[in-house]
Formats: structure tokens, C-alpha cells, sequence
């Protein structure tokens, strides 16, 4: 007598393509997009240091431009970006999870993907940008992969204990500049020697943002368990708390370093630099997240009635990691000695710079968008973590 097996059919795996526009939620793909304007900030603001060494002139308007990069981007725009970042890798996860794959593949498809952007991470510092931060989030991903099945209190509890460990690095450097009182290093001029400057500068700059990428990397992975940004609606009371406490709390937290960033506060000491670096850090993690937060009511509110400026903003998010790589490739047209080398000395007019990039990216990403084409780098990291499309 012959027996029938069966067997539940498990989901097709659909996680090395993205979801449809319309099937995509707005929140984290509008985060991500106006994110990389605070971004674009921060990268023009430290050419500005680079280039000109120094971060104010004596024009007022070059003392604003310091001042509101300092309590609004710098250490607030890195927090959101790497809880973003921890937000898609518990997402990935998730829908692993529920498509009925078990945890070690899982595991090592993630920590692929972690290895291959450290690929992508080395080559983007050494050819263009030593700020990178894909390789970063590599080694995240790589060394942080088993949190993804941690309970919600153990996430919280090792955020907690990684907190002090990140304001603390901080700190250290800016007591060890005032002491020294020695900033960053200048720019220097010709190919090979920018190149020796990116090499020599990447490692240093890799342990910093390490140390400042966990906590809200782990914050990131929280909320996407709890689909915080995926259904913003059923989270209103934390988004709104988050908002408005996170954002004021991380601009009061920035006003004392702005004033010795801006000459304002000029005879600030070292163990003054030790307290008022590490609380801009601290509440740069709770800016961040307030960013995140507003935007996601916002989102709120656009859902129901997108225009082409949210559809465009959409886009850029959706494409946040190929626009991340094209504003570097900006940056260093813009300002290497071997290329237009234009002399950035001015807070004010590295503003101007920034926002004209990212206004450039939103305008290629929403032309991609209605051709129907998804950014090379997301198809590339995509295809290197999956394997080709079937």
C-alpha cells in the first residue's frame, strides 16, 4: 500500500527583492532620504575643518552655520542613520523568520552581508571618503548578529552598559585635543598623499563610530520588533514622547559645545571639554531617535496624501545607500586637490554645498523611481548577499 507524504509548503523567499511601492512603508523610506540631507551637513561642515582648518570665521552667518550644525547634525544625523541600519537588519530577520527559514542560515546570510559591506565600506574610504560608514555597520552586523534574538530587556540592558563606554571615548578625545591642543589634521594636496590621509586616518575613525554605532543600532532592532516605524499608527503616545522630549533634550545637550565651537565660549578647559563632549553625545543618540520619531508622524499624516515631494523623498530612501556613495563621489570632485578643488573656508557656504547635493540625489533618485530603477549599490549588495535572482 502506498503512503502520501505531506508537508506545509514554506513562502517563497522574496527578501532578495524589494517590496512594491505601494506595499513599502513610508516612514523609514522618508527617514532615510531626509537623513541624508543631515548627513550631507555634517560631511560639508567637517571639509570645512579639513580645508579652511577651522570651523568659524568672523562672519555671523559663518558662526550660525557652525553653531546650528553643531546642536542640529553633528553626532544627531549618525544616531538615526545607524538606527535605521539596525531597523532593516531586524526587519530582514523577521521576514526570514516568518518565510520558515531557521536561525544559522539566517545567520550567516546576515553576517554576509555584514562582511560583504566592509568590502564595500574599505574601498569607499580608501577611494573617496575616509568618514565611511558601511564598514562599520559590517562590523556590526558580523559581531551583533545573535542580538537580533535577544529578549526586548536584555537589548535595553546592553544599551545601557554600551552607553557609558561610547560617551566616555568621546570625551577622552576632546580632553586630549584641548590639552594638546591639536585638532584634525589639514587636508593635504595630491592624489597619493589624500590617499595615505584616508588610510591613515580610517582605522582611528572605525573604533569611534563603532563605539557610537551600537547603542542606537541596538535601539533600531528594538523598534523593529515592535514595527514602530512600519505601523506608526498603533505607536503614537512613544513616537510623540520620543519627538518631543529627544529633540529638545539633544539641542539643550548642544548648546555648550556650539559655544566653544563658535567662539563664543573661549576660555573653556579641558575638564570642561571632558563633561560637555560626552553630553552632546548622549543626547545626540536622543536626538537621533526624535528625528526618526517626527518623521514617522509625519509620515503619518502624508500616507493618505503623497505628492511628488514625499514620493521623492520616498525614493531617495529607498536608494539611501547608492545617494550615500554619490555625495561622496561629490565631495571629492568638489574638494580634492586633483579635481576642482574648491577652497572650502566658509560654515555658511559648506551649507549651501550640502543642500545643493542632496537637493541633486532627490531629483536622480525620483527619475530612478519613475524608470523603475533601484540603485546599483542596494542591487549589487543585494545580489552579493542572495546570490543571483532565480
Amino acid at each position: 500500500m502506498s503512503q502520501t507524504s505531506t508537508s506545509v509548503p514554506r513562502a517563497p523567499d522574496t527578501t532578495n527583492r524589494p517590496l512594491p511601492t505601494a506595499d513599502r512603508s513610508l516612514a523609514p523610506d522618508l527617514a532615510r532620504g531626509i537623513m541624508l540631507l543631515l548627513i550631507a551637513l555634517a560631511h560639508a561642515h567637517l571639509f570645512t575643518v579639513l580645508i579652511g582648518g577651522a570651523e568659524t570665521t568672523p562672519t555671523v552667518l559663518d558662526r550660525i552655520a557652525t553653531g546650528g550644525t553643531v546642536v542640529f547634525v553633528d553626532l544627531r544625523a549618525y544616531p538615526m542613520f545607524a538606527a535605521l541600519f539596525g531597523y532593516g537588519l531586524a526587519q530582514i530577520h523577521r521576514r526570514r523568520i516568518e518565510q520558515g527559514h531557521e536561525w544559522r542560515p539566517t545567520r550567516g546570510l546576515l553576517r554576509r552581508r555584514g562582511l560583504w559591506l566592509v568590502v564595500f565600506g574599505v574601498a569607499h574610504a580608501a577611494l573617496l571618503f575616509f568618514g565611511d560608514i558601511l564598514a562599520v555597520y559590517g562590523i556590526v552586523a558580523l559581531l551583533f548578529v545573535g542580538v537580533l534574538r535577544l529578549r526586548d530587556r536584555a537589548l535595553v540592558i546592553l544599551a545601557s552598559l554600551w552607553l557609558p563606554l561610547a560617551a566616555a571615548a568621546h570625551a577622552l578625545l576632546a580632553a586630549d585635543e584641548a590639552m594638546s591642543d591639536q585638532g584634525m589634521p589639514l587636508m593635504p594636496d595630491g592624489f597619493v598623499d589624500e590617499l595615505l590621509f584616508r588610510l591613515s586616518f580610517y582605522p582611528f575613525l572605525i573604533v569611534l563610530m563603532f563605539l557610537s554605532t551600537v547603542v542606537p543600532f541596538l535601539i533600531g532592532v528594538l523598534a523593529a520588533r515592535h514595527r514602530v516605524l512600519e505601523r506608526p499608527t498603533e505607536h503614537l503616545r512613544l513616537l510623540r514622547a520620543t519627538a518631543f522630549v529627544g529633540i529638545p533634550l539633544a539641542v539643550l545637550g548642544g548648546i555648550p559645545l556650539a559655544l566653544t565651537k563658535t567662539g563664543v565660549w573661549t576660555d573653556a578647559t579641558p575638564l570642561d571639554l571632558l563633561l560637555i563632549t560626552p553630553l552632546h553625545q548622549v543626547t545626540g543618540y536622543a536626538g537621533g531617535l526624535g528625528y526618526a520619531a517626527l518623521i514617522a508622524l509625519i509620515a503619518v499624516r502624508l500616507n493618505e496624501r503623497r505628492g511628488r515631494v514625499t514620493d521623492a523623498l520616498s525614493a531617495l530612501g529607498q536608494r539611501s545607500m547608492t545617494f550615500y556613495l554619490a555625495q561622496s563621489v561629490a565631495w571629492a570632485v568638489l574638494f580634492s586637490s586633483y579635481t576642482l578643488h574648491v577652497q572650502l573656508t566658509s560654515s555658511a557656504l559648506g551649507v549651501a554645498i550640502a543642500v545643493a547635493v542632496w537637493g541633486t540625489t532627490v531629483l536622480l533618485a525620483d527619475l530612478m523611481r519613475r524608470g523603475d530603477r533601484r540603485g546599483p549599490a542596494e542591487t549589487a549588495l543585494r545580489r552579493l548577499t542572495y546570490g543571483p535572482t532565480r
